[in-house]
């Protein structure tokens, strides 16, 4: 991560922290000059559209007092989703033994892409295993690190609520085809 967003990420955290949520993550990307600012936010039972509404209004009010960019921004809020970026170390270790897609800064071995499963830290360096191959690759050398989740994984990391839900219908159709027996 950058200087701008090592110092975004200090300016917006406490905000984020003080309205429940975990920031997950930051990226500033520059198309066309005018700058985006996406910021991840993360909370125990998921996000939703309202959650993002509700933060990019607080987080666009200290970013309007602060003014950390020179003319105008765009900022978009959002939830990771099931397929996240990660950004700090301990992210990585909730994976272990997902498939993860790497982007390194600079090549490694003659390539900057990776593709296979993370299979832990060594030192500094993630493990990630693509084909028969295991790679070290540096954690500060990552452009970008994406999950690439299996059907297992979705459905052992589906929000609590969710499951309660499918339950509650389940029991509810239950409900439904008893009385239609009487």
């Amino acid at each position: 991560m950058g200087g701008k967003e090592s110092q975004l990420l200090k300016l917006l955290e406490p905000t984020v922290d003080m309205l429940g949520y975990k920031l997950w993550g930051l990226e500033l990307l520059s198309p066309n000059r005018r700058p985006t600012l996406r910021v991840y936010i993360d909370k125990a039972l998921g996000v939703t559209v309202d959650d993002c509404a509700s933060v990019s209004r607080h987080l666009a009010g200290v970013l309007d007092v602060e003014d950390p960019f020179v003319g105008e921004y765009t900022l978009e809020v959002s939830s990771p989703g099931i397929d996240r970026l990660l950004f700090k170390r301990e992210q990585f270790m909730d994976y272990e033994a997902q498939p993860v897609e790497v982007k390194l800064r600079f090549p490694f071995e003659g390539r900057r892409k990776f593709r296979g499963w993370f299979l832990g830290f060594d030192g500094d360096d993630i493990v990630v295993r693509v084909d028969k191959h295991e790679y070290l690759l540096p954690l500060n050398s990552i452009d970008r690190a994406r999950v690439q989740p299996t059907a297992e994984w979705i459905e052992r990391a589906r929000p609590a609520a969710v499951t309660e839900l499918n339950e509650s219908v389940k029991e509810g159709d239950a409900v439904l085809d008893n009385q239609s027996e009487t």
